[in-house]
């Protein structure tokens, strides 16, 4: 199997995290995939790093750009599909009519209706699958008009990483400021209205009357850091409410916390989240979006609504209580493994990529 995957995106997300694990669990495989990205972007940086095969292209005029590329790497006939991870990607793959070479699949990962222009339309008539990252999301498409037989539903996965020692977490405190009798919930996302940052610092007041010694580390970029860090010197919450901004080390971020909280509006399904209970975290979550297809109340997370009474509650209720933190932090685990791994994302991927292009093609290249 060689699949190109296309993803045009210049800055890193969650969606590019995707499409490196499965470039990276293709490669595993034994399969041939190749990148087509933008120069000098983050991803195609991070997968030249991991020994895939970048084709890069100018940031000018993007879109044509790779449009013309595409082009130029289908005309040999080598790849077995097109793998779309983006709506720039797939509008480039459109504007080169891949879809008239060989099989044209798009990644979907929010919920958004679909536009209903004829330019969008004519992308979307010409893709074979919508890879959808959730069943809500799969709704959306249908109820946008997309075929329900032209949908795939492919969770995104995370890696599982190893239990953290006891000296992994100390380093990781200290590094952050941290003590051993501190108490530091932590979120990592994108500081945008939907994400809900401010619920969490809202909420952070009201705990630490009862419990002092809690602390938020909020990692994360965007343009609403400058308003959550005047909320925080509001509330006089900055001693409290750590704000690094973009975490490249997230598996130091991870090992600081003792618990995660994610208190999203709106979500496709929530890497960040899923990673966090892949490092045994007692998490709090809203269930908005797909975020109810991953945290079930009472059992893998406490569910609250966002707004900051209902975090407030559901952090001070986690503080005080040492058993309910093991217990869903032990359950979440587990049912990441079980659920939402990168293997099983990957798989699950060449099982699409396999119904489309055929079991020959999705043989591993031989050495």
């Amino acid at each position: 199997m060689i699949p190109l995957i296309v993803d045009l995106e210049t800055e890193w997300r969650g969606g590019q995290n995707q499409a490196l694990l499965l470039l990276k669990g293709l490669y595993e495989r034994g399969h041939a995939a190749e990148l087509l990205a933008a120069r000098g972007s983050a991803l195609s940086q991070r997968a030249r790093k991991a020994g895939i095969y970048v084709h890069s292209v100018p940031r000018r005029m993007l879109r044509l750009a790779a449009a013309r590329k595409i082009r130029s790497l289908l005309s040999d006939g080598r790849f077995d599909l097109l793998h779309a991870n983006e709506a720039h990607a797939l509008t480039a793959a459109w504007l080169a009519g891949a879809h008239r070479q060989l099989p044209l699949l798009s990644s979907r990962r929010i919920a958004f209706p679909l536009q209903r222009n004829w330019i969008s339309w004519a992308r979307f008539r010409a893709l074979d699958r919508f890879v959808a990252n959730s069943r809500d999301v799969a709704r959306s498409l249908v109820e946008s008009g997309f075929p329900a037989e032209r949908i795939a539903i492919v969770n995104e996965g995370v890696e599982i990483p190893e239990r953290v020692s006891a000296q992994e977490r100390n380093a990781a405190r200290k590094r952050w400021g941290v003590a051993d009798g501190e108490f530091l919930f932590g979120c990592a996302s994108a500081f945008v209205p939907e994400k809900g940052q401010r619920h969490v610092v809202e909420a952070l007041s009201i705990v630490r009357e009862k419990f002092p010694n809690t602390r938020a580390l909020l990692a994360g970029e965007g343009s609403c850091l400058g308003d959550v860090k005047h909320l925080a010197a509001r509330l006089d919450l900055l001693p409290a409410v750590l704000l690094p901004g973009f975490v490249t080390d997230m598996p130091e971020f991870y090992a600081a916390l003792d618990a995660f909280v994610f208190p999203s509006e709106f979500e496709g399904l929530g890497t960040a989240l899923q990673a966090a209970m892949a490092y045994g975290l007692p998490v709090i979550s809203t269930t908005r979006g797909a975020l109810g297809e991953v945290v079930e109340e009472g059992r893998t997370a406490i569910v609250a609504e966002p707004n900051a009474i209902s975090f407030a509650t559901a952090m001070a209720r986690l503080v005080g209580d040492a058993g309910l933190q093991k217990r869903l932090g032990e359950a979440g685990r587990h049912e990441v493994i079980e659920r939402f791994s990168a293997d099983r994302m990957v798989a699950n991927t060449l099982a699409v990529y396999e119904e489309l292009a055929g079991p020959a093609a999705n043989a591993p290249a031989q050495t």
